[in-house]
């Protein structure tokens, strides 16, 4: 007996030792970036030698290389490369009607290959096109950047955009709102081009009892300060801080209203001069405060001013990406840069000017606490802003104007992600965010420009390196 028990303790030891010498089956992770550089984006923090590992559409594993093994089915050299979350690009526009709607869609690989992986469209008349493009996006069927979208816009009578949800009344307010949250739209877009000053802060009263976001133009009927006291949430451009930085802004808003009467109203441009000569520090200060303390961010757009003030003397004939721009969209271009072209030369002198006063705005708005959002206006009719390559050159015209680089990625990434109310989920590299990430290979804190060397974009889990995305460009490329 006492021989059996020593041949069985000898047997169990032999077993035993062999399942300690055989290997460990690894989990096989749908990509892995090894040896990478991660840069928080929230700190400035840089935390070198890190692997990143994604499963189902998530970040499940972030430590330092080499404690352990990974199997994947995509592998990402991520060696002397820096790892940042996706752009988010928080003014784009899908429009043109159904005619376009196959020429709009080519633009969700401009914006994926330029490392954008989130957009918001801000009114349109594509909305069911929009949510079929989500769907088959979601499904992986094609690839492109996740859209947050308002639907259509909202504006008064004789509305400038097609589809727009025209309102005047209370109760027209009402209609509209129900309708667009029947559409389960992500936020509002009020625009200027016909709406009251009383039906625009209407609208922002009744959505903002409704529970949903609004932001957009602003007519120049009332003024900035009522609006973010009725708790609208962000304002579009420039055009409307700046008036608000006026020390005749009550007396020039007046003056608007009173011309409403005529047969010529007061329109934005015919003001601009006016508040040019009466911008004031003080009241800007004021309007800084008010915002901040109301979080009302502001989405400065700075790359298509500069655009359009240059156009009468580029014509962007040459530019390398006309060509991955549908022929229908860019006969849309058309229009606003035939006006340039008849511009007298005082206009195009006013229009550098205040395109280098918007820049002289921007680090204030910063340093007084304003949310700032990058966003590019980038779409039909906005002649030459490029889907993709536009955030980028908003983002380093964020720097010319004097943030830091990495404040100028944060208006690109977390603070989109605040806005939008995802802040746990996206824009951050952790365990449980959503895998959209970009890959550069140089460091973007030492240079902004950097964000254009692009090695790879993760987008919904799946890599595509430069390769990939350079095939799915050519695929686009007009013949």
């Amino acid at each position: 007996m006492h021989f059996n028990r020593v041949l069985f303790g000898l047997s169990l030891a032999a077993v035993l030792a062999g399942c300690a010498r055989r290997p460990t089956k690894l989990p096989i992770y749908d990509v892995v970036i090894n040896h990478v550089t991660i840069i928080d984006v929230a700190t400035g923090k840089l935390q070198p030698n890190q692997v990143v590992a994604i499963a189902k559409g998530k970040i499940v594993e972030v430590q330092t290389a080499d404690k352990d093994s990974y199997a994947a089915k995509q592998y990402v050299n991520g060696n002397g490369r820096y790892l940042i979350p996706g752009l988010w690009d928080m003014h784009v526009h899908f429009r043109g009607g159904d005619s376009l709607a196959a020429a709009n869609k080519k633009s969700l690989t401009l914006y994926l290959a330029h490392g954008i992986t989130t957009v918001r469209d801000c009114g349109g008349d594509l909305t069911p096109s929009i949510r079929q493009w989500r769907q088959e996006m979601e499904a992986g069927r094609i690839a492109g950047p996740r859209i947050f979208t308002s639907g259509p816009k909202i504006d008064g009578p004789g509305a400038y955009w097609p589809g727009s949800l025209e309102v005047e009344t209370p109760a027209q307010v009402g209609k509209a709102l129900d309708s667009l949250q029947r559409l389960k739209v992500d936020y509002v877009k009020l625009y200027d081009s016909k709406i009251s000053g009383e039906a625009y802060l209407n609208t922002i009263a009744q959505a903002q009892r409704r529970g949903l976001k609004t932001t957009g133009h602003m007519p120049y009927s009332v003024t900035l300060g009522a609006a973010v006291k009725r708790g609208l949430d962000a304002t579009e451009h420039l055009y409307y801080v700046f008036k608000a930085c006026s020390g005749k802004e009550d007396s020039l808003t007046a003056l608007v209203r009173a011309s409403l009467k005529t047969p010529k109203p007061l329109g934005l441009f015919a003001v601009l001069p006016a508040v040019y000569d009466t911008y004031s520090p003080a009241a800007a200060s004021r309007i800084f405060k008010l915002m901040a303390k109301r979080h009302t961010a502001v989405v400065p757009t700075l790359h298509i001013g500069k655009t359009l003030a240059e156009l009468p003397a580029n014509d962007h004939a040459r530019d390398t990406l006309r060509a991955y721009i549908d022929p229908k969209i860019q006969a849309t271009y058309a229009r606003r840069l035939a006006s340039a072209r008849q511009q007298p030369l005082a206009a195009r002198e006013f229009s550098q000017k205040l395109e280098t006063k918007f820049m002289s705005l921007v680090p204030q708005l910063q340093a007084a606490g304003v949310s700032i959002l990058a966003g590019s206006d980038s779409g039909p009719f906005n002649s030459f802003i490029y889907p993709g390559a536009s955030l980028q050159e908003e983002v380093i015209l964020l720097v010319k104007a004097g943030l830091t680089p990495l404040q100028a990625l944060q208006a690109a990434t977390i603070n989109g992600a605040k806005f939008m109310g995802v802040a746990e989920r996206t824009a951050a590299i952790a365990v449980g965010r959503d895998a959209d990430l970009v890959l550069l290979t140089a460091n973007p804190l030492e240079n902004i420009a950097n964000i254009r060397q692009i090695d790879a974009v993760v987008s919904r889990g799946k890599a595509y390196p430069a390769a990939a995305l350079a095939n799915m460009m050519r695929a686009i490329r007009s013949r």
